[in-house]
């Protein structure tokens, strides 16, 4: 078996939800660079981009990454709640993380961007609280959830 193979098996969910990652960005970018394109403001085009990309995420996370393969209306609609709250939830997060770590420090420029590094490690929390709560709350099993 290949290395490649190998990561695939051992790590599959993991890579997935890196590259799903990926394809999420491009959406949330794409959808609001289209909302500006056609007049709708910044303001309400970074809001429209962003539930964009929660729903194209869900998507994803619920048949590539997680294997959720259950099309029961009140499973599915179990999951949507629960993925749109938590990505509500990670929001306040960074919402209430950023600018705490501006003002501990992390305001340093990169990229030519100020207050890039505090971005950054938002971000990070950002995507670690979205993959625990998709894996053990959003796409668990009835079966797990019951025992």
């Amino acid at each position: 078996m290949g290395k490649i193979s190998y990561l695939m098996m051992v790590h599959r969910e993991a890579i997935m939800y890196v590259i799903m990652g990926g394809f999420t960005t491009l959406v949330t970018w794409a959808s609001y660079a289209g909302f500006v394109h056609f007049g709708v403001s910044e303001e309400v085009s970074n809001v429209l981009s962003w539930v964009c990309g929660v729903v194209f995420a869900f998507i994803v996370n619920k048949w590539i990454v997680f294997n959720s393969k259950t099309l029961k209306p009140k499973e599915v609609a179990r999951e949507v709640v629960f993925f749109f709250g938590s990505r509500i939830f990670t929001l306040v997060v960074a919402v209430i993380a950023f600018p705490v770590l501006i003002d501990i420090g992390f305001d340093q420029e990169l990229f030519g961007t100020p207050g890039m590094v505090a971005k950054i490690i938002t971000s990070v929390i950002e995507i670690v609280l979205n993959w625990v709560l998709s894996k053990y709350l959003v796409f668990r099993s009835k079966k797990a959830r019951t025992q």
